[in-house]
C-alpha cells in the first residue's frame, strides 16, 4: 500500500487570503494531475506568517475560516491539509484543517507555542489538548504543527506508539544561515527515535524582516531522500510506501515495551490507495553559504517590495562595496528598468569613487542620476555658522552631509513612488557608524543582517556570474568619504576582528571577559561593547532588514535604548 503525497511549497501573502486561496488552488490543481492521495501545504498557508496580533483581530480569524470553507469546495477525491487560524469556543489556535470530499472534516491545533526569538505564539493563540490522526484506509498518519516536533515527548511521540505510518510536520520555519541543518538533523533524529518516515513542509518566500527559505524534505531511514528547492516556491511528489514503516519497526522492536496511556482520536477516510511506486520524489542539492545568503537577502528584498505594492527602487551608489551589492540585489530582484541609481558626490569623494559608481551602473544597465551636494552642504554650513561659531570641524558636519543625501533619496523616493533601499550593513549597524535621517534612510536595509566580512564574500560569489561590479571596489579601503583621509578601519578596527567582537556579543551574548579569551585588546573590546550598548536607540529607528544571521536585531535582541551594562 502506497500513500501518493504532493508537498506544496507555497509562498503566500499575509491577510491576502484571495490570493492566497488562488495559490493553494493552483497547488491542488497541480497535484491532481498525479492522483495524488494526500496534499499538504505549510503552517498558516492560509493566512501568512507571522500574523502577529492580526490573529486578535476577530474579523480576520472569521475570514481565515471562511476561506478554508471555500478551498472545501473544491476537494474532491484527495485528501487537503492546510495550516490557517481557527477558533473554537471562543478562543483562537494556529491550526491545520483536513479537508475532503467538499467538507473540512476536521481541525488538528499546535500543541506547543513558541514565544522566544522571533515568536510569539502564546500571547495570541490557544494551546491544543486533542490528539488525533488521520487513518486513510488503514494507512495512518500523524500530524503535526512545527515547534511540535522540536519536543522528544511531544505528540509525534505518542502517535509512533500508537502505531502511525507516517510523520507529517506543517512549518512556517524561518530561516537563519545553518537553520536547515539544523532541521534536517533534528527530524533524522525522530525517524531514528519513533520508526517512521518523515515529511517536513515548509513555507517560502519573504515577510517583513523574516525569510522563510522552503527547502521542505522527506527523511526515511536515517536520511533525508527528497528535499525541495531553497527559496522557491515548489512542488514534490513522492510515493509513500507503508511498509517503510514496517521495515524499520520489524529492525527494531523497542517502542513495543512502552505504553500510552491517553486517547487518540482517529479520523477516518475511506479512499482507494493505488498509486503504485512511481515518484521517488527529488532530491535538491543545499546551496552554498555564499549562494544560500545572497537567496535569502534576494527573496526577502522582493517580497517586502512587492508585497507592499511597489516595484521600483533608488540606490544611492557610493562607489562602495555596499551599495554595489545592494544594487546587483535590487536589479536581480526587479530589473534594470524598475532600480534607479543615485550618484550624490562631494569635494570629500575621490574621483575614483565616482568612476566605479558610474561603471556598475552601466553594467547592471540602470538610470544612473548624478548630483553634487557641496553648493547645498555650504549653505548649511553658512547658515549654521553663528551657531557653531569658533566650533571646529567634527562628525556634526560628516552627518550633515550624510543627511543632504538622504533628503535627496527621500525626495526622489516621493517623486517617483518608489522605495529607497538602504545600504547598511550588520557590522554598521552594531556599532552606531551610520547616520540617523542620512545612510540609515529607507523602507528596507537587505544587508541589515549581514556582516562586513560576508558581504565581500557573497559579492565575489555573485560578480563570478557576470563581473558587473568592478574589481578595483573590492581592492579599495572601506571609507565614508565623509572628510579628507577617513577610512572606516581607522576608527573601528580590522572588520575581520570587529565582526568577531560583535558575533560573539550578540549571537552568542558572551560577556567581555569572556570575548576577551579570544581578542586580547581589552581597550578595544571595552570601545566596541560600549558603541554596541550606545546605540541601541539608532537601530530601533532604522529600516526592516532580512533575518540572515542567528539572532537578528529587532525581534530577537530587545535591550531597553539606556541600558549602561555591558
Amino acid at each position: 500500500m502506497n500513500l501518493r503525497v504532493s508537498i506544496c511549497q507555497i509562498n503566500p501573502r499575509i491577510g491576502d487570503f484571495e490570493y492566497n486561496k488562488k495559490k493553494i488552488l493552483e497547488f491542488i490543481e497541480n497535484s491532481r494531475k498525479f492522483n495524488s492521495d494526500l496534499i499538504l501545504f505549510p503552517e498558516l498557508a492560509l493566512t501568512g506568517y507571522l500574523i502577529e496580533d492580526l490573529a486578535l483581530k476577530p474579523s480576520f480569524v472569521k475570514k481565515s475560516m471562511e476561506t478554508l470553507q471555500e478551498i472545501s469546495k473544491f476537494v474532491k477525491n484527495e485528501i487537503v491539509i492546510i495550516g490557517f487560524v481557527n477558533e473554537k469556543n471562543g478562543f483562537i489556535y494556529n491550526s491545520a484543517g483536513i479537508l475532503y470530499n467538499g467538507k473540512v472534516i476536521e481541525t488538528i491545533e499546535k500543541f506547543y507555542l513558541p514565544n522566544y526569538g522571533v515568536f510569539d505564539e502564546k500571547r495570541i493563540f490557544r494551546k491544543g489538548n486533542e490528539y488525533k490522526i488521520l487513518n486513510i484506509s488503514g494507512y495512518k498518519v500523524g500530524v503535526v504543527i512545527c515547534q511540535d516536533i522540536w519536543h522528544p515527548d511531544g505528540p509525534m511521540r505518542k502517535y509512533s506508539l500508537y502505531g502511525i505510518d507516517l510523520g507529517v510536520i506543517l512549518n512556517g520555519s524561518p530561516y537563519f544561515v545553518g537553520k536547515q541543518e539544523e532541521r534536517e538533523n533534528l527530524v533524522i533524529a525522530r525517524n531514528i527515535d519513533n520508526l517512521i518516515p518523515m515529511i517536513y513542509v515548509n513555507m517560502v518566500g519573504g515577510e517583513d524582516d523574516l525569510v522563510f527559505d522552503g527547502r521542505s524534505f522527506v527523511v526515511n531511514n536515517n536520511k533525508v531522500i527528497a528535499r525541495a528547492k531553497a527559496f522557491e516556491e515548489d512542488l514534490i511528489i513522492i510515493d509513500i510506501p507503508k511498509n517503510w514503516s514496517i521495515q524499520m519497526k520489524a529492525h527494531e522492536n523497542r517502542l513495543s515495551d512502552h505504553k500510552i496511556n491517553l486517547e487518540i482520536k482517529e479520523i477516518f477516510i475511506n479512499k482507494e490507495l493505488k498509486n503504485n511506486f512511481e515518484f521517488e520524489g527529488k532530491l535538491i542539492e543545499n546551496p552554498s553559504f555564499e549562494e544560500e545568503i545572497y537567496k535569502a537577502i534576494l527573496i526577502g528584498l522582493k517580497d517586502y517590495v512587492i508585497k507592499s505594492g511597489f516595484n521600483k527602487v533608488i540606490v544611492g551608489i557610493s562607489g562602495g562595496i555596499d551599495s554595489a551589492l545592494t544594487t546587483v540585489l535590487c536589479t536581480d530582484a526587479f530589473g534594470s528598468e524598475n532600480v534607479i541609481g543615485v550618484w550624490m558626490g562631494s569635494k570629500y569623494n575621490k574621483i575614483e569613487s565616482y568612476e566605479d559608481a558610474k561603471l556598475l551602473a552601466k553594467n547592471v544597465n540602470i538610470q544612473f542620476l548624478e548630483f553634487n551636494i557641496d553648493e547645498i552642504f555650504k549653505s548649511y554650513l553658512d547658515e549654521l555658522k553663528k551657531a557653531f561659531k569658533n566650533m571646529d570641524f567634527d562628525i556634526t558636519e560628516e552627518n550633515l552631509q550624510s543627511r543632504i543625501r538622504g533628503n535627496i533619496l527621500m525626495a526622489l523616493s516621493n517623486k517617483f513612488k518608489a522605495l529607497v533601499i538602504s545600504t547598511g550593513n550588520k557590522s554598521e549597524y552594531a556599532v552606531g557608524y551610520a547616520t540617523l535621517y542620512g545612510d540609515m534612510v529607507g523602507a528596507y536595509a537587505p544587508l541589515k543582517d549581514v556582516y562586513k566580512t560576508w558581504i565581500y564574500k557573497i559579492a565575489r560569489w555573485r560578480n563570478n556570474k557576470d563581473n558587473v561590479i568592478p574589481e578595483r571596489i573590492f581592492q579599495k579601503r572601506p571609507s565614508a568619504e565623509l572628510k579628507e583621509n577617513q577610512y572606516d578601519e581607522d576608527e573601528l578596527g580590522s572588520y575581520t576582528i570587529l565582526d568577531k567582537v560583535i558575533q560573539m556579543a550578540i549571537e552568542e551574548d558572551l560577556s567581555k571577559e569572556e570575548i576577551l579569551k579570544y581578542i586580547k585588546d581589552e581597550e578595544y573590546v571595552d570601545k566596541i561593547l560600549k558603541r554596541i550598548n550606545l546605540n541601541e536607540f539608532k537601530r530601533k529607528q532604522s529600516p526592516l532588514g532580512p533575518k540572515i544571521s542567528k539572532r537578528a536585531f529587532y525581534r530577537e535582541r530587545r535591550y531597553p535604548n539606556t541600558n549602561k551594562f555591558i
